[in-house]
């Protein structure tokens, strides 16, 4: 039978990183498109997106993912709420998105059910344990609050990638969609000559770009970090193009697909 399948929709994606609140409509919809795809070959997907131009402008703008300034405490937390607002924004526009294409979706701001940052973050995951006819989860990378002087940190949703494909049940694929190649390259997608490792594992030395003016979550060096680790658990774990999203379709009927397998160490 058909498993579930983890999909992250990257923030470079489904924005323009470059430009504050810019959405890219063409690829939620493609995206969408292959989501009510998945459903009718009866896999059940989870959905998680980044933030891109709705988070990591603002949240590089005032540090928040450094926690508390108390010089600019008043900015900072101004801009969390602004955060969050944007961040259920986003998410409402993909969800928008997917329903008009037939499905329907529920949303968990991680606002409202994650406490602290990174793998360890605390939070019950049982929402996302749904039967096949029940409507879509969708979550994402957020502003949440910590149990330490920080007060507030960045969640990334690679780190809520790596929990729910780990305890929740049947994960057959995981999947990270990125915006700019068609997966992981060997050195910057943007240089001559770069070219796609169809497998990656930590031991395999590549020159992974982040960055760090725009993301403040660790970039494709994060997502492959935690991609890794799923591994471990999960015998199908890719980084493919998000611009192609019909490969989703391909590796769950033939196994592969143009992209990079994910290996553990």
């Amino acid at each position: 039978m058909p498993g579930r399948v983890v999909i992250k929709l990257g923030g470079g994606l489904i924005t323009d990183k470059s430009s504050h609140k810019s959405v890219n409509y063409d690829a939620i919809d493609s995206s969408s498109r292959v989501i009510l795809e998945i459903v009718r070959l009866g896999y059940s997907p989870i959905i998680v997106h980044g933030a891109g131009s709705f988070g990591h402008l603002s949240a590089k703008k005032w540090g928040i993912a450094g926690g508390l300034d108390p010089k600019m405490s008043t900015q900072q937390w101004d801009a969390v709420s602004n955060i969050r607002s944007d961040m259920k924004e986003l998410c409402g526009i993909l969800t928008d998105r997917i329903e008009e294409a037939g499905l329907d979706c529920d949303t968990f701001p991680p606002s409202q059910w994650a406490r602290g940052t990174g793998s360890e973050f605390t939070g019950s995951i049982s929402m996302f344990e749904r039967g096949p006819d029940d409507p879509i989860p969708i979550t994402f990378g957020d502003v949440v609050e910590t149990y330490d002087s920080r007060e507030f940190g960045i969640l990334s949703g690679d780190d809520i990638m790596l929990r729910i494909s780990m305890e929740v049940h049947d994960v057959s694929h995981v999947i990270f969609l990125i915006g700019d190649a068609p997966g992981i390259m060997d050195k910057p997608p943007k240089l001559d000559g770069a070219v796609l490792l169809e497998e990656w594992r930590p031991s395999d030395n590549i020159d992974a770009e982040h960055k760090k003016d725009i993301d403040v979550t660790g970039g494709i060096s994060l997502k492959m970090s935690r991609a890794c680790e799923i591994s471990k658990h999960v015998e199908h774990v890719w980084i493919i193009d998000g611009r192609e999203p019909n490969r989703i379709l391909e590796l769950l009927s033939n196994g592969q697909t143009i992209g990079t397998r994910i290996l553990p160490s």
